[in-house]
C-alpha cells in the first residue's frame, strides 16, 4: 500500500519551490531577466578558484579509488581532522576528528542530529521565524516540532515564550543563526541567556536538553556584526554546518555535524550518527567532495555581493515606509508587508513580476522574505519596479 503521509505531502509542497517554479515559467514567457525572482535561496556567486583548482588537481593526481570509492562510514579521517582543526583555530573549541561527522549538507546534518537526541513523541523546540523545511526534517522522525513565537522587534528570541514552551517533553532546541528568513544574527547576550535557561531547565527536569545549531550562513555576516560561535556557550550543542553557502556549492551536498567536545557523550553521538545513516540513506557523502572542501577549509567564495544587495534593498524598503529589521547576515531580508495578509500582498506583487515569499510558512504572519542572492544589476532594476508596485497599489 502507498504510504499516506508522503502522499498527503504532495498537496503541501513548499511555497518557496512553488513560487520559484512559477517564476521560471513566467521567465519563459517574458525572459527570465525581466522576472524579479526573490524566492529561492540559491547562492549566486562562483566557487573560489582554489576549490576548482583543487578538484582538477585531485582528479589528475589522486588514485581514482580514493576519489570515487565509498568513504568510511564516519567520514574520511583526514577530512575530519582538518574540519576539527579549523573549528578549534577559529573559535577556540577543542574539537578532534572523533567529534566530526561529515554529512550530505546541513539537511543531512540535522537529520542525524535530531535522531541522535530526540525519540518518537519528543518535542523539538524551534524559534520563529524559521526555515519551513524544519517540519519534515523533524516531524517525519516521530518527534514533533513546536514553535516559539517570534520576537518581531529584532528577531532575537522571545524568552518569555521560550521559557513557557520549555517543558519536560522537550528533548532539543533547534536554532538558526544567522537566520533564514530574517537575516538576524543572535547576539552574545542572546546566546548566554539561552544557555543559562537551558542549563537550569535540564537540571530541573533531570535530563539534558540538547541544542541543535543550524549554521549554513555562518560566514555571511555583514560589517559591524559579530556572529558568536554557538557551541562556546552551551556544552550539549550539536552544530550542523553546510559548505553550500560559504563555498557557493549547494549542489555538492556536503556538510557536517560537530558535537561539542564538552558534551559528555560527544564521541558516542558521532558513532551513533554512523548507525543512523544506515537507516536514512545519508551515509558516505562524496569522497572527492570531502577531500576538496578539506583543502579549502578556511576559504569562502566572494560573499561581498550579498551585503551590497542587502543595503540597496534595505535602503529602498525603508525609504518606501516598510518596517524592516536590518539583516546582520545571510542573503535574506524579512520586511513587514504593506497589508496584514502577506499572501495577498505577495500575490499582488506577482502582477509586477516581483516574486516575494509570504511569511506564513515561516511562522511569522504579516511579513515577506526576499532572497537577494541575485546579480546586483538585477537588484537595481527591481527597485524601480518595487517602487512602482508600492506606489500604485498602496500609495507608498
Amino acid at each position: 500500500m502507498i504510504v499516506e503521509k508522503y502522499q498527503n505531502m504532495l498537496n503541501a509542497k513548499s511555497v518557496i519551490r512553488n513560487l520559484s517554479e512559477r517564476a521560471t515559467a513566467r521567465g519563459k514567457e517574458i525572459g527570465y531577466e525581466n522576472v524579479f525572482d526573490f524566492s529561492l535561496g540559491n547562492p549566486s556567486v562562483p566557487v573560489p578558484q582554489k576549490f576548482t583548482d583543487t578538484m582538477i588537481r585531485l582528479l589528475q593526481n589522486e588514485d581514482p579509488m580514493t576519489l570515487h570509492g565509498y568513504s568510511p562510514t564516519l567520514g574520511i579521517p583526514s577530512v575530519k581532522e582538518k574540519i576539527a582543526a579549523s573549528l578549534e583555530r577559529r573559535f577556540g573549541v577543542p574539537y578532534r576528528a572523533e567529534h566530526i561527522f561529515p554529512t550530505s549538507g546541513a539537511a543531512g546534518a540535522i537529520a542525524h542530529a535530531v535522531r541522535c537526541v530526540a525519540k518518537e513523541g519528543d518535542i523539538v523546540l524551534g524559534i520563529a521565524p524559521f526555515f519551513p523545511e524544519y517540519h519534515p526534517y523533524i516531524d517525519l522522525t516521530g518527534a514533533r516540532l513546536s514553535l516559539v513565537p517570534a520576537d518581531t522587534e529584532n528577531f532575537q528570541i522571545n524568552f518569555e515564550a521560550f521559557e513557557e514552551a520549555l517543558t519536560p517533553q522537550v528533548a532539543a532546541v533547534l536554532i538558526n543563526t544567522p537566520n533564514n528568513p530574517s537575516g538576524a544574527v543572535y547576539s552574545e547576550e542572546t546566546l548566554q541567556k539561552l544557555a543559562a535557561i537551558m542549563t537550569a531547565k535540564s537540571e530541573a527536569f533531570g535530563h539534558p536538553i540538547y541544542l541543535i545549531s543550524d549554521e549554513p550562513y555562518r560566514e555571511i555576516v555583514f560589517a559591524g556584526v559579530k556572529a558568536p560561535y554557538v557551541a562556546k556557550y552551551y556544552a550539549n550543542t550539536l552544530t550542523c554546518y553546510s559548505f553550500s553557502k560559504s563555498l557557493s556549492l549547494p549542489g555538492e551536498r556536503i556538510g557536517y555535524v560537530a558535537v561539542n567536545p564538552a558534551c559528555p557523550d560527544a564521541a558516542m553521538l558521532v558513532n551513533m550518527c554512523g548507525q543512523i545513516s544506515r537507516g536514512i540513506g545519508h551515509n558516505c557523502p562524496s569522497s572527492i567532495i570531502q577531500l576538496a572542501v578539506a583543502e579549502c577549509i578556511d576559504e569562502t567564495a566572494d560573499l561581498s555581493v550579498y551585503e551590497t544587495n542587502m543595503n540597496l534593498i534595505y535602503d529602498t524598503l525603508t525609504d518606501l515606509g516598510f518596517s524592516c529589521v536590518k539583516p546582520g547576515g545571510t542573503f535574506y531580508i524579512f520586511p513587514k508587508a504593506l497589508e496584514e495578509d502577506a499572501t495577498a500582498f505577495c500575490t499582488k506583487a506577482l502582477d509586477y513580476d516581483l516574486v516575494l515569499v509570504p511569511s506564513d510558512s515561516f511562522g511569522c504572519p504579516g511579513h515577506f522574505r526576499m532572497a537577494y542572492c541575485i546579480d546586483t544589476e538585477k537588484v537595481i532594476r527591481s527597485l524601480e519596479v518595487l517602487r512602482k508596485f508600492a506606489k500604485e497599489v498602496y500609495g507608498a
